[in-house]
């Protein structure tokens, strides 16, 4: 048995799942080859990577989650950070990122029809400052697009200050939203071009 198989067979089902995630999404994104290797060594080296628990950081889900005509994004006004952001949230220990991905986007929107694409569609590694008795920590994002399919009536929830509908197109460039935003918005229009 090779080297690489023994540290395959040593790490856990999931952990062999988040990786072979990030090596498909590092497949068609080149660019970004610092922030997935960052992924990809968390991963490795923290089978409990998904529990909140982890005091340096842990793997979150996230949604950019998109109107039916694809021109539109739905944002929080996040109340505990005050700016703008996609929904998303801890994973609390749920190992399937994908459906942590779209159990935040339904808690956090009120929106039911929704759909989730199962690929990584950006990966963000940020800071999280100190917040009360938790002590700063690193939040590894894992984002999925997630498509409103019916109702785009949202429900604000205890999470946010307030929810928006926000036009893709005119994201970039805007100086209220932070550059993992930006990027997003980028990645989603030149998705859309091609």
């Amino acid at each position: 048995m090779s080297q690489t198989t023994d540290c395959a067979a040593q790490l856990a089902a999931w952990q062999q799942r988040w990786l072979a995630d990030i090596d498909a999404y590092a497949i068609s994104h080149a660019d970004e080859y610092e922030t997935v290797a960052l992924f990809r060594k968390f991963m490795r080296d923290h089978a409990g990577a998904a529990q909140r628990e982890l005091a340096i950081g842990h793997l979150t889900g996230a949604a950019w989650l998109v109107s039916a005509d694809s021109q539109r994004v739905l944002l929080t006004h996040h109340r505990k950070l005050q700016r703008w952001l996609q929904l998303g949230g801890h994973a609390d220990g749920d190992v399937d990122l994908v459906a942590v991905a779209l159990r935040e986007a339904e808690e956090e929107s009120g929106l039911r029809d929704l759909e989730i694409e199962r690929e990584i569609f950006d990966l963000d590694r940020h800071w999280i400052p100190d917040h009360g008795a938790v002590p700063g920590h690193w939040h590894y994002d894992l984002r999925y697009v997630v498509r409103c399919c019916g109702n785009e009536q949202f429900a604000v929830s205890e999470e946010s200050l307030a929810l928006a509908w926000r036009d893709i197109a005119t994201m970039v460039g805007a100086s209220e939203y932070d550059e993992s935003l930006q990027r997003m918005a980028r990645k989603w229009r030149a998705r859309s071009r091609g």
